[in-house]
Order: C-alpha cells, then structure tokens, then sequence
C-alpha cells in the first residue's frame, strides 16, 4: 500500500493538534501584537509600527489619559491552488497597544502617516514644559 506523504503529514498535524490542547487554545487566544519601533529626536518622539497587509482603514489613534492607544484590526487571506493541492486560510485578529505620552509631548499636534504597511507616528515635544513653580509666601 502505497501512502501519500501529504496525507501522512496532515495525519500527524492532526495527531499534534488534537493532543495538545494548550497548543490549540493559544492559537484561538492569542491576538496580533504588531512590532514598534521607538526613537527620540530633538523635536519630537518617532514611531515606526509594523502592520503588513493592513488597510490604513482599519487602524484607529488615540489619545486618552496620557496614553496613545493604537487599535485595530487585521483580516488576511491565504490561498494557495495547484493542481493536486488547495488551502485556505485567514488570519484576523484585534490589536491594541498603549504607549504613555511623555509630560513635554504635544498631544494636540501628533500626525500619522501609513506607508507600505507601516504606520508612522510624529509626536512633537512642547517648547517648553514648566512642571516646577515658585509660590511667593505672604
């Protein structure tokens, strides 16, 4: 008897998935943790965001008690047809990640560009951040 060795494979992927649970229910669990890039110039707090195959559509920032909240969610698609071979698969996923703004951050003047999958964020700095006062005595 002759055995195909695509339908070995997909035997032991279904033996592997079938006895290991915790493999399973991390799989279904686990979100999309997009990467970030972080850098801090003279004038402002730069960040690079890694999001492939993401319509800038469905990317939402945020500013809220002192926090930018990046959101959103990716729908990704993977086809493959050959001759004797077809699979499809989708990927999606909801993301946040939450950065705290720094006190000499201009929140009223962030801007966001998205690029060939990845999303940059400008944070100006304040000119001046006077956090410290004097307080004359009477």
């Amino acid at each position: 008897m002759l055995i195909n060795s695509f339908d070995a494979f997909r035997a032991f992927e279904n033996q592997l998935l079938r006895n290991n649970p915790d493999y399973v229910q991390t799989k279904k669990v686990e979100g999309y943790t997009p990467s970030v890039n972080t850098r801090e110039v003279n004038d402002a707090y730069l960040l690079d965001v890694d999001l492939p195959g993401i319509a800038k559509e469905d990317i939402k920032l945020d500013v809220k008690d002192g926090e930018l909240i990046l959101s959103g969610e990716r729908h990704m698609k993977h086809e493959t047809k050959e001759e004797d071979y077809f699979n499809f698969e989708t990927d999606f996923g909801k993301f946040s990640r939450h950065f705290s703004l720094p006190d000499d951050a201009d929140v009223e003047n962030i801007e966001a560009s998205c690029d060939h999958g990845v999303l940059s964020v400008n944070i100006p700095k304040l000119e001046e951040v006077n956090n410290q006062y004097s307080i004359a005595i009477n």
